[in-house]
Parts: structure tokens; C-alpha cells; sequence
């Protein structure tokens, strides 16, 4: 009995390859409905093929470190230099020597759906996390600049096993650890990319919260960006303490 389209669409999700026989069996069939459902397995295993690719090229300062048998590479990334509001926040992560998660890239190239999902699969994988957060009252009192540094320094203090090696996104860091700053790092190393994520899903659940604590202000929607509604808020309700208050506008207001 022939299987309904929809039911090949059942058993093609789980295909792998093209090469498989239940897949190339489909090829046979001259339905439109099959063909188009072929057509977009694919693309799916086109695209898989991209990540997968991209997912290696971005193992390349990692190959070049376990080849010097260095084991613990710690990839080093912070989120959150720019908004009015709320920490900059900090990872450091330790991935294991098979990670294998392609797809994993730049936080702010990711979805949001897609950055949970491979922060689970992340924290589920790795060797090791540390999480560094600084709040807006230090940032104002030492400059953002001193401020991510001091988050990227606490995050990798907080690593429950000592890394060998940093990888950091595009700062040196005064600690007695050999590292490598790494210009667009989390597009360029795994580990870096993986600790963006890490430090973007957390500040991102902390700016929800604050937004649940000051529903006004719209932090679960602009994660503390100078957004027209954060201004229109600040100017109509006023200055949170997790405001940044060096940062202008603000300054200028809390200055006025």
C-alpha cells in the first residue's frame, strides 16, 4: 500500500543523508507533494553541511592548542557594554575536546530561540563555566572599559577547573594565564563563541526579570537599550539604581 505524504514526511525527518535508501526510494516517486517535501530535505542537508563546515573553520585556534597538548582552553566573551541599564556579563567557558555543535556562532547572529537551545546544550557539554557580572553601580564607578575586563577576570576565577590557555574576545587580560586576544572572536573560535552565548543568555534572563520588577520600562523588550520607549520611560517615570548613570542621556538627566 503506497504511505501518504504525509506520512513520508514522518519518516524523512528522521533521514540523515540522501544516500539513505528510504530517501532514495521516495526519489521515485512522482507525486508533486513528495518531491517538494525531497526538495527541502535538501536544502536542510545543504544547510547542515554549511554549519558543519563553518563549526571546524572555527576550531582552528583550538586545533593549533591541543596540538600543543594543551587540554583546557577557555574561551572568553562579555555582553552588554553598550545598554543604559543593567551588568555587563562575562563567561568563560571550557568546551571538551569532541564538542561538536554546529550551528554555534556569535551570539547576536543567533535567535533567541536558537541561543537557549544551545545554552542548554552547552551547560550540558562543557568541562567547565564561569560566570562574571558587574553591576551598574561599578560600571559607573570605574568605566565600562575597567568594568568588562573586571566581568571577563571574575568569570574565569570562577572556573571550577584551572584553564591552560585564553581565547578572549578582543581584550587582554592581566592574568598570569597564556592567552590570545582574538578580534570578532566569537565568529572566529568555538570556545569564544560558545561563552557568548552563555554570557548573552544570562543577561538576557536577568534584564526579564527586570522587566517583570519595572514593567514600565520594557527591559524583557530592549535589554536595556537606549530604545525610544527605555527614553520615553526614563523621562516619564525617572532613574532606576540600575541605571547607568555615567552613560548619557542619563548623565546629563541625573547631572540636570
Amino acid at each position: 500500500m503506497e504511505k501518504t505524504i504525509q506520512e513520508i514526511k514522518q519518516l524523512l525527518a528522521n533521514v540523515e543523508t540522501c544516500e539513505d535508501p528510504f530517501f532514495k526510494e521516495c526519489e521515485k516517486d512522482g507525486r508533486k507533494g513528495v518531491q517538494k517535501l525531497l526538495a527541502q530535505k535538501l536544502k536542510f542537508f545543504v544547510e547542515q553541511e554549511k554549519l558543519k563546515q563553518q563549526f571546524y573553520e572555527m576550531r582552528t585556534y583550538e586545533e593549533a592548542l591541543y596540538e600543543q597538548n594543551v587540554q583546557f582552553i577557555a574561551g572568553v566573551d562579555e555582553v552588554g557594554r553598550g545598554p543604559l541599564a543593567g551588568p555587563v556579563v562575562a563567561a568563560a567557558v571550557i568546551l571538551p575536546k569532541d564538542f561538536y555543535l554546529p550551528g554555534v556562532t556569535d551570539s547576536k547572529k543567533l535567535s533567541e530561540q536558537k541561543r537557549e537551545e544551545y545554552y542548554v546544550a552547552i551547560k550540558k557539554q562543557a568541562v567547565a563555566i564561569g560566570v562574571g557580572i558587574i553591576s551598574a553601580a561599578v560600571i559607573d564607578e570605574i568605566n565600562i572599559y575597567e568594568a568588562t575586563k573586571k566581568a571577563m577576570m571574575n568569570a574565569v576565577s570562577k572556573l571550577p577547573v584551572t584553564p591552560e590557555h585564553l581565547l578572549i574576545d578582543a581584550m587582554a587580560l592581566p592574568l598570569p594565564i597564556p592567552q590570545q586576544s582574538i578580534i570578532k572572536g566569537d565568529a572566529t573560535s568555538i570556545s569564544i563563541a560558545a561563552s557568548s552565548i552563555v554570557a548573552k543568555v544570562t543577561r538576557d534572563r536577568m534584564m526579564k526579570e527586570l522587566g517583570e520588577k519595572y514593567p514600565p520600562y520594557g527591559f524583557e523588550k530592549h535589554m536595556g537599550y537606549g530604545t525610544k520607549q527605555h527614553l520615553e520611560a526614563i523621562e516619564q517615570y525617572g532613574v532606576l539604581k540600575e541605571h547607568r548613570k555615567s552613560f548619557a542621556p542619563i548623565k546629563n538627566m541625573v547631572e540636570n
